[in-house]
């Protein structure tokens, strides 16, 4: 069992703020989050806290809001524990459920099962809402599929469960790697799942793309997606704001990628776009 600090930040105005805040929160190792009414409780293992990445994060340097925070050492405890006590299933639009072990099935509706561990990506965030909303109106049949960024790997299970081909997982953290084989086991489906970034795609070509990641990333890696991606093939992206989607355009258009659907949840966009 790790050590956990435990941040409360206040934020105002709360929205849209508090999403964007998790969302760089995510990118220096916080991985899980508590919402309040003036803001949001934070948590990172002791051991991965840098103070100096906190304070240099974009948001704090935004006029629009203020940020405060306080934080304290939690006590040693199981936080998976804590974390199966409270995890909700997913129902999108009644036709898709995520849901744990531990919950019931419910009659009708597909079922992605998933292990509520500290990996992003369970369902609950917007973007991963979003991604499967998408995902559900796009052929996979046979298809060889990527996932960039893939948390627990539930948009990979997802797609293989609709017929996706070969499909490779890859994340640049290990709990989120050794979770995903898990998970992928757990549903029945075979992935090929990696530790690593975009840097680690070879000359292999891809049908379809699926990267939950963030604006940063995104621009960083849209030229390597496009590269390993086959002609009239899709890359489906989310992790963004909606401030973020023009920057994100400019990339894609700049690599001969057509907008196709764009879908918003909250302030949240996911962008389907084909090659």
């Amino acid at each position: 069992m790790q050590n956990y600090l435990e941040f409360d930040f206040r934020i105002s105005p709360l929205q849209p703020w508090n999403e964007i805040l998790m969302a760089e929160l995510i990118e220096i190792g916080f991985d899980s989050f508590t919402e309040e009414l003036e803001g949001i409780l934070g948590y990172i293992q002791k051991d991965l806290f840098n103070e100096e990445e906190l304070k240099n994060l974009p948001l704090f340097q935004n006029q629009e809001v203020k940020i405060e925070y306080t934080f304290q050492e939690m006590p040693n405890i199981n936080w998976n524990e804590e974390w199966e006590k409270n995890f909700e299933p997913i129902n999108i639009d009644d036709k898709v459920l995520i849901r744990a072990e531990f919950h019931e099935s419910v009659p009708g509706m597909h079922e992605i099962i998933i292990q509520p561990k500290m990996s992003f990506g369970t369902g609950h965030h917007p973007t991963t809402h979003l991604m499967i909303q998408q995902m559900m109106d796009i052929d996979f049949n046979g298809k060889k599929v990527l996932d960039m960024g893939c948390g627990t790997s539930v948009l990979a299970i997802y797609a293989k469960q609709i017929g996706a081909g070969d499909t490779k997982a890859i994340d640049i953290d290990e709990w989120s790697v050794e979770n995903s084989k898990e998970n992928a086991a757990r549903n029945g489906v075979e992935l090929d799942i990696e530790l690593g970034t975009a840097e680690n795609l070879g000359k292999e070509n891809y049908d379809i793309i699926l990267a939950n990641i963030n604006r940063n990333i995104l621009i960083s890696d849209i030229p390597t997606y496009v590269s390993v991606l086959n002609e009239g093939g899709k890359l489906l992206l989310s992790g963004l704001c909606f401030f973020d989607v023009d920057d994100i355009l400019e990339v894609c258009k700049e690599n001969n990628l057509e907008l196709k659907k764009k879908l918003q949840r909250e302030e949240w966009v996911s962008l389907l776009l084909e090659k």
